[in-house]
């Protein structure tokens, strides 16, 4: 990790850079795969599966028996936990449900929204050294509130050709019913093409590797939407003097873990604490199991020393974080200057991990910056708001001659004809 004290304010888009990759090669990966997905099918994911998962697969389809087979391998205890958290998720997410209103822009003028499910959606879940089963509450339990009549769930299989016992139970408590055997690039290319096995959709959500990111951006240039673009996990975390150094350490060191491309930035008004949070960090990182990749992803990271909170809050903005944590005792005030940021964490005691599982609110975040822009996925990310408009004859006399004349300054007759006959029928109905 990188130590930086009091760094002047030009320096500060220096600071907010994400670790940098060649895409180059990458690119022209996900090209040739998703080329051969798209005119090969079934077989071209089969072969990309022996190729990049090693396993040999008859059926990319997950069976009702293996899904049985899964709940006798899964804990009690796993399964009320993975209950529980789908239960607080949905909570959260049906209290986002649209409710419409008709509104008289002026007399003979009604508009209003509709908010209508996308019909078919795709969720990517992870499976490489991390199986995110949490990922599958995330996706699909918005999904189901969402009202989408067919939601496909790709994730990529081990050796023996088996999806991980918890996603499946995940999956199984949030209500998808069609789950495939298909990871990394060529689960994108199936989603967004369609497949004999695979059904095509019309938006695909979740988190992956580069070439899973890359490949989305590439599909949702011509052939589906996607959630965001998004890349590899980060976090901020505001401290001060009475911040608990322990607790900071841990939440740092829980997104290290993610990927050796992670990255976390730690911005304190404290220089003791700063270095007790350094020797935490330094400490709790030999006994993580993940202790190689953590280490990576911390050569990647900055810890910031600035003078006050004010300047902190300022330099969080800046950094545009997937996971913000204030863990400073003015944490309120801070929270309502916040203006980027996928997820805010406040107190010593809300944890990243609290919002990752259990919490209610949704993990899929925007990274890399782009939550200057975008939010997370919530419910509004399943549905489209599709506008309607009624118009009598009293609407005519209100609007009709403004849109005629300012179609007819626009240079667009036949829009300006199209409003004037009606303008001059009504006149004529007088």
């Amino acid at each position: 990790m990188k130590i930086i004290k009091y760094p002047a304010r030009e320096t500060w888009e220096k600071i907010a850079e994400r670790p940098h990759m060649d895409l180059s090669e990458l690119n022209a990966t996900v090209e040739d795969v998703l080329s051969n997905v798209k005119s090969g099918g079934d077989e071209a994911v089969k072969r990309y599966e022996e190729k990049f998962d090693h396993v040999a697969l008859q059926h990319l389809a997950v069976s009702a028996g293996e899904i049985d087979e899964a709940g006798k391998l899964v804990s009690k205890e796993l399964i009320d936990s993975i209950q529980l958290a789908h239960d607080n998720i949905a909570r959260f997410h049906e209290a986002q449900i649209f409710e419409s209103k008709k509104i008289v822009t002026c007399n003979g003028v009604t508009c209003w929204q509709k908010s209508v499910p996308i019909e078919k959606v795709g969720l990517y879940i992870p499976g490489g050294t991390a199986p995110l089963f949490s990922t599958v509450l995330m996706l699909a339990t918005p999904a189901k509130i969402a009202g989408c009549k067919e939601i496909v769930l790709c994730s990529p299989p081990n050796r023996e050709g088996k999806l991980n016992p918890a996603i499946l139970m995940a999956a199984k408590i949030a209500g998808v019913s069609k789950i495939y055997k298909a990871g990394g690039v060529q689960a994108i290319g199936a989603m967004a093409y369609g497949t004999e096995s695979i059904p095509r959709v019309y938006k695909i959500f979740g988190p992956g590797n580069q070439f899973v990111m890359a490949a989305k951006q590439r599909v949702s240039l011509h052939d589906v939407a996607i959630d965001m673009p998004a890349g590899p996990s980060e976090v901020c975390c505001i401290a001060d003097e009475d911040s608990n150094a322990v607790y900071v350490a841990a939440d740092l060191l829980s997104q290290a873990e993610h990927g050796i491309d992670s990255q976390v930035l730690l911005i304190c008004t404290d220089e003791k604490k700063l270095n007790e949070i350094v020797e935490q960090v330094n400490t709790q990182l030999l006994k993580l199991p993940r202790r190689e990749i953590a280490e990576k992803a911390l050569g990647n990271s900055n810890f910031v020393l600035v003078r006050d909170s004010s300047e902190a809050i300022d330099l969080a903005n800046c950094y545009a974080p997937e996971h913000l944590i204030i863990s400073t005792k003015d944490f309120e005030a801070l929270s309502a200057r916040v203006v980027n940021a996928g997820s805010v964490f406040l107190g010593k005691y809300a944890c990243e991990s609290a919002g990752d599982y259990a919490s209610g609110t949704n993990h899929t975040l925007p990274t890399h910056r782009y939550a200057l822009a975008y939010n997370g996925v919530n419910l509004d990310s399943y549905n489209r708001k599709i506008t309607f408009q009624y118009i009598d004859e009293d609407g005519i006399r209100s609007i009709g001659d403004a849109v005629v004349c300012m179609a007819e300054n626009e240079q667009l007759e036949a829009h300006a004809n199209a409003m004037r006959i009606r303008v001059n029928d009504v006149k004529g109905n007088k």
